[in-house]
């Protein structure tokens, strides 16, 4: 009977637990647009004429240190806050933030890329696992976003394009901050306005970036640009 009644009293516990949880759950979700139309991977992105057709194969990025401020001071740090984003995998489209206690807050702050401390601290787990293709070496680091695709305009093989962006030590800091007015939403949505990106780039004279570059820096910074919040 006593037996019975620890267990009753620890599923109630649980079931009151996860109902804390679940009130204190904070999504980040991520889209990838052409300028105002969703942009889905069987599509090809059409440039100036339909003869410059650019067909997106790969498109993986790293957001990290994920912040909720309130009047420009931080009331919610997400702890060991690195996540993949890889627009092949649906699940990870969302990232899922649990806080102990309900945020008021009216700013979103994350990265897109690893910080220089974690770069130094070698290969790790998870997310952050070398087999997730985003890790060049111990002298590089991790790759920060991942662009791949075809396009006729490439001179190369098959018509590749290949743009690896990262780089921790300087010159070559590739890590972007990106910070946005949001008022208390339990859910963000984020859309990366993917034509922004390639239409800045001339794809006839620029179309393989592998290792920390200053023309990697720039684009970096024109991606970070590329990202905004929106509205259903």
């Amino acid at each position: 009977m006593i037996q019975k009644v620890k267990y009753s009293i620890l599923f109630c516990l649980l079931i009151l637990s996860n109902k804390d949880w679940a009130q204190n759950l904070y999504t980040m979700q991520f889209v990838v647009k052409e300028g105002a139309t969703r942009f889905n991977f069987s599509d090809t992105l059409t440039l100036a004429n339909d003869s410059n057709d650019v067909q997106i194969t790969t498109l993986k990025f790293y957001v990290s240190k994920i912040q909720f401020l309130k009047r420009h001071k931080i009331v919610f740090e997400e702890k060991n806050s690195f996540h993949l984003v890889d627009f092949s995998n649906a699940a990870s489209l969302q990232i899922a933030i649990a806080s102990d206690s309900k945020l008021s807050y009216d700013e979103l702050r994350f990265n897109i890329g690893i910080d220089s401390a974690t770069n130094v601290s070698g290969a790790m787990g998870n997310d952050l696992d070398p087999t997730k293709g985003m890790y060049w070496t111990w002298q590089s680091g991790y790759i920060n976003f991942k662009l791949e695709g075809q396009s006729v305009l490439c001179n190369t093989r098959n018509n590749e394009f290949q743009f690896h962006l990262g780089g921790y030590m300087s010159p070559y800091v590739g890590l972007q901050t990106l910070i946005f007015p949001v008022k208390n939403k339990t859910k963000v949505s984020l859309q990366l306005d993917i034509s922004k990106i390639i239409t800045s780039i001339d794809l006839a004279k620029s179309n393989h970036i592998m290792s920390p570059s200053t023309e990697g820096v720039l684009l970096s910074k024109i991606i970070a640009n590329s990202f905004t919040v929106y509205h259903k």
